[in-house]
């Protein structure tokens, strides 16, 4: 019998895995991959990738696990896939079954111009069945390596890949694992003379439970336990030399098509130009300028540090992806007087980039970047219309960023953060009445990330919808208007004033319950599970204020009121404190949170978790107002 957990051939199976009814490292798993092996090994000039892979169904909700798509680059038959295997596997009165795919279960079919997929529905699959597939992919090439997932959306109790790397490729190899290795292995390859023909890596991983978004958390190419290659040289390409930042930028800067991008006198059908002739300051002229092209061209969803077809096509139909689009904002700017310069940059969801293997794989957008003193620069986005030229939009936070300067001697490569704390300030002032109802106004003040969320928001769900979304799932809380200040101007905080009534449901003919976090979204704790596998990456710090002042009604005095209190981490980088005060039967309240760090890794997660548990406690705590 092959031990728990370690792969087996094809058709071979432990009853044991039949009769399993749960995942033991994860309970509550509705399937569990049982083994996924890949070995990846040179032949004719080819790369042979070899993958057998077993799942088991745990119950109902896990049967959509038994349809299977397999994707692979078809474009000049680079990629082939062949040698399918499949079957489903059931235990029934002690007996095997083993039921094979019939060919007319598996549908192939063009998913795009360069793949296609084969979609496998397996029969006979019920709540305990095990399903079972292998296949051989041939590459045309004899070094791709493929990038291996040791974790993924289901629990999976034994991973292993093995790969046969010949003499002539290198790789660098990054791997992100914080599981012990099964399985861990570099040797050297030998022919019958003995003499080292490559090298064999192999790695395993054990009951790694599923993958799942966290709150806080950057993109699942991050934080995934997965092992990554990056070639650095070939026999195609014996040379020792080794790129750097600013040997990739000025390759970037002398290429004639990028080039060509930057030196285009685009057609001025937007009246940009006239409208900066007056304007004196560089600030007035950029801000005029972003704001045209930001709201004159739309963006096609599509990121790219590239263009497809010219900035002038995209510019014809006032259209384009993210680097078309920033092209058009560079032209417009140089047209304009100001200097820029074209910026290679990473969104959230790209993945993580390597700083010291330089190369363009890691960039999936393209900014611009304005630097008007030593100290003062701008990075501008023009893709998203609510964007503001005074602010790093939120999505490429603590991402890295590259910058094609022909006057700068240095280039270098660069985390892209704020230090500018985003700004929340609410301030209520508000009268308590006898009947359980609380009524008043109340002004927010936003900046930053927070106030183009904002921005956003209300264009997307309308005024009502909007209103509705204000409330925070309060059915209780009544938007009676909603004034907003500040919409159209970048450079000012957004205000929003708003008239309000609110029913205190928990009140009697006795007391009255009144929570004095009003309009301040701290509604539910984000950090309530007891582990955590992604670091915490909250893009910004930020800083939220919310005062209060509570009128008390004739007849009532305080029978409890929340108390003063003052918490931070240890490491300072997050803080609490609450004041409150009482007097002549008005009872005012100030709540702030600071965010001083903007990152912590998974390790310091237990510490978050117990303040963000204390800190929530204290923020449900209540005014209480007693009937004399």
């Amino acid at each position: 019998m092959v031990s728990k957990g370690q792969t087996q051939p094809y058709g071979q199976i432990d009853i044991a895995d039949l009769k399993l009814t749960a995942c033991d490292f994860e309970k509550d798993a509705n399937a569990l991959v049982l083994f996924d092996k890949t070995e990846v090994y040179t032949q004719d000039e080819q790369t042979i990738i070899l993958k057998h892979r077993r799942v088991k169904i745990l119950n109902e909700k896990g049967l959509g696990n038994a349809n299977v798509t397999i994707a692979w680059y078809s474009k000049s038959n680079f990629e082939k896939i062949s040698d399918l295997d499949a079957q489903t596997i059931n235990l029934e009165n002690g007996q095997l079954i083993f039921t094979p795919v019939d060919k007319a279960l598996i549908y192939k079919q063009a998913a795009s111009k360069l793949v296609k997929t084969l979609t496998i529905n397996f029969p006979n699959v019920k709540t305990g069945s095990v399903i079972e597939y292998s296949f051989r992919t041939k590459v045309d090439y004899n070094g791709a390596l493929p990038t291996w997932d040791f974790q993924e959306t289901l629990p999976v109790r034994y991973s292993e890949f093995n790969t046969y790397i010949q003499r002539g490729f290198s790789f660098r190899i990054f791997p992100n694992v914080n599981s012990p290795f099964e399985k861990k292995i570099k040797e050297a390859i030998r022919n019958k003379s003995n003499d080292s023909v490559g090298v064999h890596f192999a790695w395993a991983v054990k009951n790694t439970p599923s993958y799942k978004d966290e709150p806080y958390a950057t993109c699942r190419e991050d934080n995934i336990q997965c092992v990554r290659f990056y070639k650095t040289k070939s026999p195609y390409n014996f040379s020792s030399f080794k790129p750097t930042w600013g040997i990739l930028a000025g390759a970037q800067m002398s290429n004639e098509k990028i080039k060509e991008q930057l030196e285009v006198d685009l057609k001025d059908d937007l009246g940009i130009l006239p409208g900066t002739a007056s304007l004196v300051t560089d600030d007035e002229k950029i801000a005029y300028v972003f704001n045209k092209i930001k709201t004159g061209v739309r963006w096609n969803n599509v990121y790219d540090w590239g263009t497809a077809d010219g900035v002038e096509k995209a510019w014809g139909k006032k259209q384009g992806s993210s680097g078309e689009i920033s092209y058009m904002l560079y032209n417009f700017l140089r047209l304009a007087g100001i200097k820029s310069c074209i910026t290679y940059a990473a969104t959230r969801s790209h993945g993580r980039l390597y700083p010291d293997l330089p190369g363009m794989y890691g960039f999936n957008t393209m900014v611009v970047t304005v630097n008007l003193t030593p100290k003062l620069s701008y990075l501008l986005d023009a893709s998203n219309r609510f964007n503001s030229y005074t602010t790093i939009p939120f999505y490429l936070l603590n991402g890295y960023s590259l910058v094609l300067d022909p006057d700068s001697k240095v280039t270098t490569l660069k985390t892209l953060t704020d230090s500018l704390p985003i700004r929340k300030s609410i301030s209520v002032m508000a009268q308590v009445n006898a009947d359980g109802k609380l009524v008043g106004s109340a002004h927010i003040l936003t900046t930053g990330n927070a106030r183009i969320n904002k921005l956003q928001q209300y264009y997307e769900l309308g005024d009502e919808k909007y209103k509705t979304e204000l409330r925070n799932n309060d059915n209780n809380l009544q938007i009676l208007s909603l004034k907003r200040e500040n919409a159209d101007v970048d450079s000012l905080p957004l205000l929003e004033n708003i008239d309000f009534k609110l029913d205190l449901t928990s009140s009697d003919e006795k007391y009255l319950y009144i929570n004095p976090t009003l309009f301040t979204s701290l509604n539910n704790n984000p950090f309530l599970s007891e582990t955590r596998q992604a670091a915490i990456d909250y893009g910004n710090l930020s800083n939220l204020s919310a005062r209060a002042v509570y009128t008390a009604p004739a007849g009532y005095k305080v029978e409890s009121l929340p108390q003063n209190v003052s918490m931070i981490t240890p490491d300072k980088g997050i803080s609490f404190k609450r004041i409150v005060s009482n007097e002549d039967g008005k009872i005012a309240t100030y709540y702030n949170i600071s965010l001083k760090r903007t990152q912590f890794s998974a390790d310091e997660y237990p510490g978050i978790r117990d303040f963000y548990k204390k800190m929530f406690e204290m923020l449900n705590e209540q005014i209480v107002l007693k009937k004399n």
